[in-house]
């Protein structure tokens, strides 16, 4: 299926007064970015990056897609013809997926013509937004299980077929470390996961048959369900009595036995010590049933006994949003690259003016991320001292001397071409973990986390002060 028409309707209004005014070769500047952490957290990790590559790649608006437009009566034929023969010719730049992410930096900086990069800022935003929250849930769960293993068994309640397909890849991305989704499996070379069903319980004559039914099909992967019906006084017994009446008598191990409601912290620690009673020391215990980081932190500090984790709910289907933004910030004139600024009233909504880049620092003999910087297309940082000031409160400085630096985007597509090669998800999982290492631990903890530093180089805060002021003054002068 093409895709190509991920665009808000009001784009292609858009679009056909640029037309009008014959400024399709117009070149133009957006950058996404977001404003605020998602899940009250010190950071984000970003996402989506291969599904706008896919995008890019594959926009052509077909002649079906002309007549629908047509249909409406609002866009003339001129337009329309132009439309036909449009693809992406422009620049992309962005970081990798899985780099951990600050609020306010530009993450995508599309360079373009103001009809291509206005009709693609729909599918960016969704493909971007999607993949960094899930990306972001992800790494912050694994984060708090710490050595345990997360399976991701969010697929049934993920957004559609497609979101569910997505999900198991960023979430591989971010930590996880098997899916429960088959076709992403397939797809991804992700390692799968799973346990059984409660139907499959209720459906046999009983618990005991219902486990030794499994059992005989899947001996060397037997996890028993066993909250059916009554965790302790039946399910963790008729695994027992399973494991010891077939799967050991046949050369098997009982591998573990799953929890997937009640009381986790008590449930687990009570099964474990029958486990243990009953010889089965290193049988191992899965949790699941609506886990989030907090849960986990909490299952921790009640000493749950757990050796697997199962999440789906709050990967796949997360209430929380990353609230990307795509702003228009420079336009070409002659050559020369204007900078554009949007202002408001909530400081938070005043944008960054310009083409930007984003750099890195990085501690020499730690390795740890000690802040980054927002600088002009045209600035470069070198391996020397270096002074960090906030941009909100000018006073609180910080001087690095010893400290290396990197640039956080790169090149995605360069005069339409594509110029990034995509690496396979096992390679994202591996970058994202190496990258999540260098950040503290003060930026990761849940509660109260400690502010990353995304500074502003001072040619960069002048150039916004300096439009900010002007603005105000026209708006005296009128």
């Amino acid at each position: 299926m093409n895709n190509t028409l991920m665009i808000d309707f009001y784009e292609f209004t858009m679009a056909q007064t640029y037309f009008d005014k014959n400024e399709e070769n117009k070149k133009v500047y957006f950058d996404i970015f977001y404003r605020k952490n998602p899940f009250n957290g010190g950071y984000a990790v970003s996402g989506g990056l291969d599904n706008i590559i896919d995008y890019i790649n594959n926009f052509k608006i077909s002649d079906k897609d002309i007549e629908y437009l047509r249909s409406f009566n609002k866009f003339s034929d001129s337009f329309l013809k132009y439309l036909k023969n449009l693809k992406f010719t422009g620049d992309i730049y962005a970081v990798k997926d899985g780099t951990v992410i600050f609020p306010n930096e530009p993450v995508i900086t599309v360079r373009a013509n103001i009809i291509e990069a206005q009709l693609i800022e729909t599918a960016l935003l969704a493909s971007f937004n999607h993949g960094t929250l899930v990306t972001t849930a992800a790494k912050r769960i694994v984060n708090a299980a710490k050595e345990v293993p997360v399976m991701e068994f969010g697929a049934r309640r993920a957004r559609g077929i497609d979101s569910a397909i997505d999900v198991s890849k960023y979430s591989y991305v971010g930590g996880c470390t098997s899916t429960s989704n088959t076709i992403a499996g397939i797809k991804y070379n992700i390692p799968l996961s799973g346990t059984m069903a409660h139907s499959m319980i209720c459906d046999a004559d009983s618990e005991y048959k219902a486990f030794l039914n499994y059992a005989k099909s899947n001996p060397d992967n037997c996890i028993f369900l066993v909250d059916t019906f009554d965790t302790l006084k039946s399910g963790v017994p008729n695994a027992i009595k399973v494991a010891n009446d077939y799967l050991l008598p046949n050369g098997y191990k009982f591998k573990g036995i799953r929890i997937d409601s009640g009381d986790l912290a008590y449930l687990s620690k009570e099964s474990r010590k029958m486990l243990d009673d009953a010889g089965f020391n290193d049988t191992k215990i899965c949790l699941s049933n609506g886990l989030d980081e907090n849960i986990i932190n909490s299952l921790k500090e009640q000493g749950a006994c757990f050796d697997l984790l199962g999440v789906g709910d709050n990967i796949s289907a997360s209430k929380e949003r990353v609230g990307g933004v795509y702003k228009l910030v420079a336009i070409e004139e002659n050559n020369q690259i204007i900078p554009k600024i949007k202002i408001s009233n909530d400081s938070i909504k005043t944008i960054n003016p310009g083409f930007k880049k984003v750099y890195r620092f990085y501690d020499k003999d730690t390795n740890y991320a000690l802040g980054d910087v927002i600088v002009l297309h045209d600035e470069t940082i070198l391996d020397k001292e270096y002074t960090l000031f906030s941009p909100i409160c000018e006073w609180k400085k910080t001087t690095l001397k010893n400290f290396y630096v990197r640039e956080l985007q790169e090149p995605i597509f360069i005069n339409g071409k594509q110029v990034y090669e995509i690496s396979s998800v096992n390679d994202r999982r591996e970058y994202c973990c190496n990258e999540f290492n260098t950040i503290y631990p003060e930026i990761k903890r849940l509660n109260n986390p400690h502010e990353y530093y995304v500074d502003l180089s001072q040619k960069l805060y002048d150039l916004k002060n300096k439009m900010i002021n002007d603005i105000k003054i026209k708006k005296l002068v009128r």
